[in-house]
């Protein structure tokens, strides 16, 4: 009687056999698969079609990508019969979630017996393909085909299938999963890896944070990039309630959870190889557009789009970092978090000294916040501070300017004095902006539309003085990339008298914002954009620019703002290496003197009859060209005539970026320009005898950051 007993054990051991292959679509075209319309082409995809966003997931190179031409496609593609003969069909599905319209099939005798359909269905989904089964344990012996059904057009309107297969074993599925654990530090840690399957997560509502719904590359595989960082506030909750929308079944979420009190993994916070060192970058995340900067009893303030859970854009938040001289700035707690109304996007500030609002506590100074919330229709709402700007709370009565068309977001507010009322630029749809007013900040009534050619997004408003010409002022209205008009502004129409004209020749540069209740002593117009680059395998991305200083000046061509770096940046200059004026070689100059890779440049060259000039940076070429009179910044140019066969530059160079003044801001270039802190060489260069230097310093700066384990407490 030990034999069978000895077989049925030795049988149970036996390792499940290998798959049935239905399809895996890596061939030229479908095989025996029939298609229908357009959706699916001729044959399977080689990975992400032309304007989706990025497919992972897949096995092999091909898989059905049904988003031909776009989401507009539709069609169907159906197998050839096959047996039944495992107890589990498994496979990959990706893109849109619909039940109706976005369909993979299992038809026998012609009816459809199982079903399954993409995982998104809201922004901030993911391309990435999933596991999916279904359990045929009841239909082995029985003929089927497999349908793949597209018939939706709208967003998320296509399908992503791959490995199709009979097996033995069901697939690792994802499912939802929710956890309370006990709180043991005041940062919670979820970790992170770009290309990781995209999760939202839900945290539960703290003494001071609101519950929230965020999607995470989460990396539950442990194969983690970085820890991602979330301040729990003072006072601590003794537990916190978290849930994922789908982990696979063999992954505990508590198992990805980790609590400190300082960020983990931080010993070189503010020391990674790409980190700018005089641009201010969030800890860690995404940033992008700067919000809300205000300056306020002695401090300026830089509130800032921010993803605090990933590399890449997503859902946002508002960051805080404040300054007490435009240079240094110290990271704090986020300050909006994304509610009912959807995630903050961008805004403004202001500080309400009439207390016009009647918010807050009358006996103290009040600052308030415009944001718009990005859901489903998007409105304009306003959260407001008695301490400092420290901590924002909502008003209750929220959005304050409820949806009018389009995406109608990006609220700049204006104090008007003449009319003593508050006045809101708003950006509507395509090229069109509107102005609204306000008694209170909490009532909008529309005064005024307005277009800018070429411009879109994140409008900025406000009034300057004409340099030279005491007491005369024009109003200068642009948008997002910085296309601004010069015009006059009566408190109920802006009427624009020359423009667009451009404030930058760059590709480092978007979405600037000025900062307002500057004290008139100070009198300066600031600005700080987002720094457009890319910093690649950092555990944070995207930088500001250096705050600048704007001037309206009378040239040739008439009214033109002009730029140059606030006077606060030349505290960051460490040591000096003049450059000697005289005749400058031909060919190239080594300059080895100069270490560190940070720095600051203030050059005047005299061209004589040298075709061109400039200097090699870091590994990057700054160029001057007399024949065309072009400056160009590692590849990017602008039109900058010399004056009296001079050129004046002042340049400066971080980890990611070049910034350049030519001739006093009559030319300004923000360019990428990324390298590691290895690469710190300085040459001169010159394509011929004839130049020579006026004048000329190189200055070495130093970093604005604290040290690493200063940084890494909330």
């Amino acid at each position: 009687m030990a034999f069978p007993l000895l077989l049925a054990v030795c049988l149970g051991a036996m390792p499940p056999r290998a798959d049935l292959v239905i399809a895996v679509f890596e061939g030229e075209d479908y095989g025996g698969w029939v298609t229908t319309g357009e959706a699916f082409g001729a044959a399977p995809a080689r990975g992400t079609l032309p304007g989706q966003m990025a497919v992972s997931g897949y096995q092999g190179e091909g898989l059905v990508n049904t988003y031909l031409p776009d989401d507009s496609g539709t069609g169907t593609l159906t197998s050839p019969p096959f047996a039944i003969e495992r107890a589990w069909i498994n496979f990959l599905i990706g893109g849109g979630k619909d039940e109706e319209r976005l369909r993979l099939d299992l038809l026998v005798d012609g009816e459809v017996v199982r079903t399954a359909t993409g995982p998104s269905d809201r922004p901030g989904g993911s391309e990435r393909l999933r596991p999916g089964t279904w359990n045929v344990q009841d239909l082995r012996g029985r003929e089927a085909v497999i349908r793949i059904t597209d018939e939706a057009t709208g967003g998320w309107g296509h399908l992503n299938i791959d490995h199709i297969v009979q097996s033995d074993r069901k697939a690792i599925m994802p499912m939802p999963q929710t956890v309370t654990v006990p709180v043991t530090g005041r940062l919670l840690h979820l970790p992170v890896r770009r290309g990781a399957d995209r999760v939202h997560v839900t945290l539960s509502a703290t003494p001071t944070r609101p519950a929230h719904t965020f999607p995470i590359d989460l990396a539950w595989d442990r194969e983690v990039e970085w820890w991602a960082p979330c301040d729990l506030g003072i006072p601590l909750p003794a537990e916190l309630t978290i849930a994922a929308d789908e982990l696979p079944e063999d992954v505990a979420l508590a198992s990805l959870v980790r609590f400190s009190d300082t960020i983990l993994n931080s010993d070189d916070l503010y020391r990674e190889p790409l980190r700018p060192q005089f641009h201010f970058s969030a800890k860690r995340g995404w940033l992008n557009d700067p919000n809300g900067l205000v300056w306020h009893e002695g401090e300026w303030h830089l509130y800032f789009q921010h993803n605090p859970w990933g590399w890449g854009d997503g859902i946002k938040y508002w960051g805080h970092a404040i300054s007490d001289d435009l240079v240094h700035w110290r990271e704090v707690e986020q300050a909006l978090y994304p509610d009912e109304l959807g995630p903050m996007w961008s805004g403004s500030a202001v500080i309400d000294h009439g207390h016009t609002s009647g918010l807050g506590d009358p006996d103290k100074p009040l600052l308030v916040t415009l944001y718009t919330a990005a859901g489903a229709s998007p409105c304009q709402g306003l959260a407001y501070s008695n301490d400092r700007g420290r901590t924002l709370t909502k008003y209750e009565g929220n959005p304050v300017l409820p949806y009018i068309e389009a995406v109608n977001r990006d609220p700049k507010v204006i104090w008007y004095e003449p009319d003593q009322k508050w006045v809101m630029a708003l950006y509507l749809d395509r090229e069109d902006f509107a102005l609204f007013e306000s008694a209170d900040l909490k009532s909008w009534t529309k005064i005024d539309d307005v277009t800018i050619p070429g411009c879109s997004e994140c409008p900025e408003f406000f009034e300057i003085g004409i340099e030279g010409r005491p007491g005369e002022t024009r109003w200068i209205f642009y948008g997002g990339n910085g296309r601004y008009q010069v015009g006059t502004f009566d408190g109920q129409q802006f009427t624009p008298e020359s423009g667009p004209h451009r404030i930058h020749q760059g590709n480092c540069w978007y979405a600037s914002q000025t900062f307002t209740n500057v004290p008139a002593e100070d009198g300066r117009r600031i600005l700080i954009a987002w720094g457009t680059v890319n910093l690649p395998d950092m555990p944070f991305n995207q930088q500001m620019s250096a705050p600048i200083e704007l001037r309206l000046v009378e040239t040739p061509a008439g009214l033109r703002l002009r730029s140059t770096p606030v006077r606060e940046l030349t505290g960051l200059r460490r040591g000096s290496h003049a450059l000697p004026a005289g005749p400058l070689a031909a060919g190239t100059t080594p300059l080895p003197t100069i270490r560190g890779g940070l720095y600051d440049v203030e050059i005047e060259w005299e061209l004589g009859t040298a075709a061109w000039v400039g200097l090699n940076l870091r590994g990057f070429e700054v160029r001057y060209d007399q024949a065309d009179q072009r400056l160009t910044v590692n590849g990017v140019s602008a039109h900058c005539p010399l004056r009296d066969g001079r050129l004046s530059l002042r340049l400066l160079v971080d980890r990611a970026s070049i910034e350049a003044w030519a001739q006093g801001g009559e030319a300004y270039l923000p360019v990428q320009a990324v390298a590691g802190p290895e690469q710190e060489a300085v040459e001169l260069v010159a394509s011929g005898p004839g130049a020579r230097i006026v004048s000329g310093t190189v200055y070495e700066l130093g970093s604005i950051w604290p040290s690493p384990a200063v940084a890494a407490r909330p």
